[in-house]
C-alpha cells in the first residue's frame, strides 16, 4: 500500500509539474525604439494583435535605441524586440566575425532568434526644406549627424548613404548625437545640415510642421547601388514616390532594409507559436494601425534571405503553414552554425 501511495504521489507531482510547465505566461514584453520612431508604433500594433489573439497580454517597452535593449533580449529579460536586419546581422555575428567600415560596436547577442520577417523600411538623409543640399552628392563638406552610440543602426544608414556617392565619413563634418530623434533635433536647432530618419516617422512629421524638412535622394544609379551593397550587405535602393510621406518632395532614392520581429532561443515554443498564430490569424488588422504594416504580410514572414537564424518553434510554425522551403533549411543550418 505504501509503495502504491508513493506511486500516486509521484504521478501527482509529475502532473502538477507538467501543468506548471504548460501554463502560459500572463504577459510578454516587446522592446522597441522610442516614441517618434517608426519602430515604436510597429511594436504597439503587434502588441495589440497579440493581446487580442493570444492567451497572454503583450506590452511594449521603449528604449533609447535597439543597441541598448539587445543585451536584455539576449539574456531573456525581455521576450521580443523590433530591430532592423542590418543591426541584427552585426549583433548576431558579433564584432569578432563581422565589421562594416571597420566598425561593429554592437553587443554580440548569440542567443537571439528571428521570429518573423516583417515589412521593408525605407530611410534617407534629411535636410531643411530650404537647404541648398538637393542630393547626396551635395553633402560633401557639410555638417552631418554621426556617432549614434545609443542607436548605432543610424550610423550604418548614413555610412551606406554616403557610400552610394562614393563618400565616407571623412567627407563630412560630424556632429555627434546619441540617437535618431536627436539627429532631427540637431537639424531643427540649426546645429547640423544633414541627418537621417525613416520615411513616415512621426519625428520627421513633427519637424516638417515646425520648420519644413525634406528627404534627399541617394545615388540610385547601378554604380551607386553596387557601392551600397559593397559597403553594407543587406541594404538595397528603392525610389519613394513624391508625397508618399511628410518630407518626400519629388521622387526620392532611398535605402531600404527589412524589419525583424525577434526573440531569444530559450523562449518557450508554445509562447512563440501562440504569438505567431495571433499575428498570422489577424494580419488584416495591422495595416489600419500604421502605414508600415501595409507590406507586413504572411508571405514575407519566412525567408532564406535573412541575417540571423529563426527560432525552432517559428520554423515549425512556417512548415505547418507550408511556406518553409528547402532553401530556407539551408540558410537556417548555416546561420545556426554561427551560434548553435
Amino acid at each position: 500500500m505504501r509503495a502504491q501511495r508513493n506511486g500516486f504521489i509521484v504521478i501527482a507531482l509529475l502532473f502538477l509539474f507538467g501543468s506548471a510547465q504548460a501554463q502560459q505566461p500572463k504577459a510578454v514584453t516587446i522592446g522597441t525604439n522610442p516614441a517618434g520612431t517608426v519602430f515604436y508604433p510597429v511594436a504597439g500594433g503587434l502588441a495589440s494583435v497579440i493581446t487580442g489573439g493570444a492567451p497572454f497580454q503583450a506590452g511594449i517597452q521603449p528604449y533609447t535605441g535597439s543597441s541598448t535593449f539587445l543585451p536584455l533580449l539576449d539574456s531573456g529579460e525581455i521576450d521580443f524586440g523590433i530591430v532592423n536586419a542590418i543591426e541584427m546581422g552585426l549583433s548576431y555575428q558579433g564584432p569578432a566575425r563581422l565589421k562594416i567600415g571597420g566598425k561593429n560596436p554592437l553587443p554580440h547577442v548569440p542567443n537571439t532568434r528571428l521570429i518573423m520577417r516583417g515589412s521593408p523600411l525605407s530611410v534617407s538623409m534629411v535636410v531643411k526644406k530650404d537647404s541648398p543640399i538637393k542630393t547626396v552628392q551635395d553633402v560633401k563638406g557639410k555638417r552631418m549627424t554621426g556617432e549614434y552610440p545609443a542607436n548605432i543602426a543610424i550610423w550604418f544608414h548614413l555610412y551606406a548613404g554616403l557610400a552610394s556617392a562614393g563618400y565616407t565619413w571623412d567627407d563630412v563634418k560630424v556632429v555627434p548625437v546619441p540617437a535618431v530623434n536627436d539627429g532631427v533635433d540637431a537639424i531643427v536647432q540649426g546645429r547640423a545640415d544633414v541627418t537621417n530618419h525613416a520615411i513616415g516617422a512621426a519625428k520627421v512629421r513633427e519637424a516638417d510642421a515646425s520648420i519644413g524638412v525634406r528627404y534627399i535622394s541617394l545615388d540610385c544609379s547601378p554604380q551607386g547601388e553596387e557601392r551600397v551593397k559593397k559597403a553594407v550587405p543587406g541594404y538595397y535602393l528603392t525610389t519613394v514616390k513624391s508625397g508618399t510621406a511628410p518630407g518626400v518632395v519629388g521622387d526620392t532614392c532611398v535605402l531600404t532594409y527589412d524589419i525583424y520581429f525577434v526573440g531569444h532561443k530559450s523562449l518557450r515554443g508554445d509562447v512563440v507559436q501562440a504569438t505567431l498564430k495571433a499575428i498570422w490569424d489577424n494580419i488584416e488588422k495591422l495595416p489600419p494601425l500604421n502605414p508600415q504594416f501595409k507590406e507586413w504580410t504572411r508571405e514575407r514572414a519566412a525567408s532564406a534571405d535573412v541575417t540571423m537564424a529563426y527560432h525552432p518553434a517559428a520554423v515549425q510554425f512556417y512548415k505547418d503553414k507550408g511556406i518553409w522551403s528547402a532553401k530556407m533549411d539551408e540558410a537556417q543550418k548555416k546561420l545556426l552554425a554561427l551560434n548553435p
